[in-house]
């Protein structure tokens, strides 16, 4: 991750795009101006809708709830995302951050698991992970 943390945030965005294209995904579109939370576009190798929100922060911060209500309010509604993932490098969703996702099926991806990401996990197996492990210590209920 030393890396990654090495990256500017648009470096980020383009990096993450390229993690998508390396795990199947087509016609993939990222660093666009006014992309109202959309950073990174493409489509999974199953032809659904993939739509990313990148937040490159320090390990140490959190992805705050209104964070996640701005992605959450465009993500499917202006942008039409079948899938929707919000990709992070700090460690944690704060615990409002993480329960609005999981409620508005928001995949939440911390540190830890854009590590596994980084590291050869293929995105689709990480999808169903949503937010678990390292990150938070329970996930809240919905």
């Amino acid at each position: 991750m030393a890396d990654v943390d090495a990256l500017s945030w648009q470096e980020f965005e383009t990096y993450v795009a390229e993690l998508c294209r390396r795990d199947g995904c087509r016609d993939v579109v990222s660093g666009k101006s006014g992309d109202l939370g959309a950073d990174v576009v493409g489509y999974l190798a199953d032809g659904r809708k993939l739509v990313v929100q990148c937040k490159k922060y320090a390990p140490h911060r959190s992805v705050s709830s209104q964070d996640m209500q701005k992605f959450v309010g465009t993500a499917r509604l202006e942008h039409g995302a079948d899938v929707a993932l919000f990709v992070t490098t700090c460690r944690a969703f704060t615990r409002d951050a993480l329960g609005l996702a999981l409620r508005q099926d928001i995949v939440a991806l911390h540190r830890d698991l854009l590590g596994s990401w980084v590291k050869g996990a293929h995105l689709e197996t990480l999808i169903p992970l949503n937010g678990s492990g390292g990150g938070t210590k329970r996930r809240p209920s919905v």
